[in-house]
């Protein structure tokens, strides 16, 4: 038999696994060719971005000038259905008598108007039926908020306006 030899062990490490892309990192080269044509996408970027912006935008207002051409023409037709119903005669006839309260000639026309009730104002005030005359100086009013605007070192919250006389 034959002398056994002595072997020595070595640790064994095992390879470091690489991801796809730091292996594709890895294996670009980077020529003339390369950087040439990277120059170029990057030049071609920059020129035509403007344009590209300028025609979104002009996209976007044809799209709005569309929408604005469709509603000037759905009042268009709006308008020439209105010429089409003032050329019926029924209904010219329908629109005066509502309106403008004509009645043909032997008809009475009867308004009804509730005596009942006063008319007021939207703060409940009652509406006078008769003309009233005021009794106030406009002029001096006038003068007045003038003078008080332009001579006051007051704010403007804490002016008071002043007071009218009744000279009865």
């Amino acid at each position: 038999m034959a002398p056994r030899q002595k072997t020595t062990r070595v640790p064994v490490s095992l390879p470091e696994m690489e991801s796809a892309p730091e292996r594709w990192l890895r294996n670009i080269r980077l020529s003339g060719f390369t950087l040439t044509m990277l120059g170029l996408v990057i030049l071609a970027v920059v020129v035509l971005a403007p344009s590209l912006k300028l025609l979104v935008e002009q996209q976007q207002e044809m799209a709005a000038l569309e929408v604005e051409v469709g509603e000037q023409r759905d009042s268009v037709d709006n308008l020439e259905d209105e010429v089409a119903r003032w050329s019926d005669p029924a209904y010219i006839e329908a629109e005066a008598r509502d309106r403008l309260l004509y009645v043909y000639p032997g008809e009475y026309s009867y308004l009804v108007i509730d005596g009942a009730t006063t008319a007021t104002t939207a703060d409940g005030a009652p509406i006078s039926d008769s003309i009233q005359t005021t009794q106030v100086d406009w002029i001096n009013s006038i003068m007045g908020s003038v003078l008080t605007a332009g001579l006051s070192t007051d704010v403007a919250d804490d002016i008071v306006p002043p007071v009218i006389e009744d000279p009865q």
